[in-house]
């Protein structure tokens, strides 16, 4: 059973990244197999929550895509190289195959087989020569061991219907010469006697203790099948390696990770029917065909602390949204039926998954009550943010109850470690929670960076207003917006794309405007910037 894949937004904070921890273990708890993932580097503060907390780094997700590794293709049994044309021939009719993959002992793709193949091969190649397995031969014959000396048979394949003298006269046999042979036991004499490669005696007859002894002294192999000469001729050639038949240039393959969308216009106008899946180090996988791509198997993932398409994982459109749970405005994800959408107007998405642990009476374990306190106290800035409400307290409460911390010396600790902008650039800076938003029809990006030292930004500070210009204008935004706010005085400084000095203005009602200006009581992104430019924007329109 696939798991459910439970991540947070582009830029992982430690609300984010905590939430999708904590989910994924109460989900698993319910019998909901998931895994956590970030969407990109966690930044310096949830690093040192998941450290404090002995709790790793959940894995990098690239994109949600559909992959073919996603597709129901079938998982048919390979056969290996040095099997037999003849046991391939039955597995595939019995089993009402038209293509056969052929792997090495390592199980790495060689080639495929079609009975086209198979049939081929008795028109267009050699029938004389053979080069095969001692055990090969006795499944194709349905023989039975009598001598065996060897175990690759490599010669030439004669019928001995001559008499005996006719034979030595001739010089038709020799050391390489496969032997198939009736009660002409004057022949078979003459063919131990030269030390041919293998005697097969046809008619299921008894070989006599003189014939034995006289083989074992020359190590000449025999076996015996209960076919008669004829068919006996007419089929030993199939049982020849696969790999001699199999088609092991110029394959059509995929590898598991390959993305649909990139492989699937290549499947539908070849003229073939299947094609072999492997992995990047070519372990053959399945074969897949086209009707496995009419109703491809989707990502199932679960959304946390976001709900727009924009900040979510790259190719969200082509999974499917199981879940989403939230405490931001509600966006513009889009889901083909209904789904469970949590929205909660609190401080915090771990505020709404403790909620959801205490609903279902599961036990909550220190490291993971850890990482939810730790989710909380970030977002809502031990509650000193406008968005925090009666129930964020509740949930850290009784978080610290499992915990035992301190709770005021823990966060500033937290906060100390995420506010270090030391040897960072600054876009790694600006970038770090970095949120784009579609706002009244226009791209607006809005930065926040927590600090507990302005300085470190203001000495930088035409560097910041450079780079904010340059993304505006690469990345096509109406506006950008980077908003440094100081924990312990309870306001932000603004940074924001140069020209919009009247609308920024008009964001922040009559604020002296110019880079750097603070605002004070102003700590929330989600509760105060974004409805602030919303409201500007709609007077721009009017």
């Amino acid at each position: 059973m696939k798991h459910n894949l439970i991540f947070g937004h582009k830029t992982p904070d430690t609300d984010s990244v905590c939430a999708a921890i904590a989910l994924s273990r109460l989900k698993n708890s319910l019998g909901e197999p998931s895994e956590p993932y970030v969407l990109g580097s966690i930044n310096t503060e949830t690093e040192f929550a998941l450290n404090h907390f002995g709790v790793e780094v959940p894995k990098l997700l690239q994109n949600v895509k559909i992959q073919i590794k996603d597709l129901d293709y079938e998982r048919i049994k390979p056969f290996e190289k040095f099997q037999s044309v003849h046991f391939a021939y039955f597995y595939m009719n019995e089993n009402k195959l038209r293509t056969l993959p052929i792997v090495d002992s390592d199980g790495n793709l060689s080639g495929i087989i079609t009975m086209k193949d198979i049939a081929m091969s008795l028109i267009n190649t050699d029938q004389k020569h053979l080069c095969t397995t001692y055990d090969n031969i006795i499944e194709t014959l349905l023989g039975k061991r009598i001598l065996k000396f060897d175990d690759i048979i490599d010669g030439e394949v004669v019928v001995a219907s001559f008499e005996e003298k006719t034979l030595r006269r001739s010089d038709i046999l020799d050391k390489n010469s496969i032997v198939i042979v009736g009660d002409r036991f004057d022949v078979i004499r003459y063919s131990i006697e030269i030390g041919v490669k293998l005697i097969i005696v046809t008619g299921d007859l008894e070989i006599t203790d003189e014939i034995m002894n006289l083989a074992s002294e020359n190590k000449v192999s025999i076996l015996s099948t209960g076919y008669q000469t004829y068919y006996t001729a007419k089929n030993i050639m199939l049982s020849k390696y696969v790999q001699d038949i199999m088609k092991d240039k110029d394959i059509m393959m995929f590898f598991d990770e390959d993305y649909l969308n990139d492989c699937k216009e290549d499947i539908e106008q070849s003229r073939h029917s299947k094609f072999p899946v492997v992995s990047r180090d070519r372990k053959y996988l399945g074969l897949l065909s086209r009707n496995h791509l009419i109703n491809p198997q989707r990502k199932r993932v679960i959304l946390v602390d976001h709900n727009e398409m924009n900040q979510s994982a790259e190719g969200i459109e082509e999974a499917e949204i199981l879940e989403v749970i939230d405490h931001h405005k509600i966006g513009d994800i889009k889901t083909a039926i209904p789904i469970s959408f949590r929205n909660n107007p609190v401080g915090s998405s771990n505020t709404i998954i403790f909620n959801m642990y205490t609903e279902n009476g599961a036990e909550i374990t220190r490291d993971v009550a850890g990482l939810m306190l730790s989710g909380i106290i970030s977002d809502t800035l031990l509650f000193k943010s406008p968005t925090t409400t009666q129930k964020d307290r509740h949930a850290v409460e009784e978080l610290l109850k499992i915990v035992d911390i301190d709770l005021h010396k823990y966060a500033m600790e937290m906060f100390k470690a995420g506010t270090s902008l030391e040897g960072r650039t600054t876009e790694e800076i600006i970038y770090q929670d970095f949120k784009k938003f579609n706002l009244e029809y226009k791209n607006v990006g809005i930065s926040q960076v927590f600090t507990l030292d302005i300085n470190q930004i203001m000495s930088r500070k035409d560097e910041f207003v450079k780079l904010i210009d340059d993304i505006t204008a690469d990345k096509e935004y109406f506006l950008i917006i980077m908003a440094v706010t100081d924990i312990v005085n309870e306001g932000s400084y603004m940074f924001y794309t140069s020209g919009k000095e009247r609308l920024v203005k008009g964001i922040f009602e009559g604020e002296d405007t110019f880079q750097g200006m603070y605002v004070d009581k102003c700590v929330s992104r989600k509760k105060q910037i974004v409805p602030k430019i919303i409201n500007a924007l709609k007077l721009i329109r009017q």
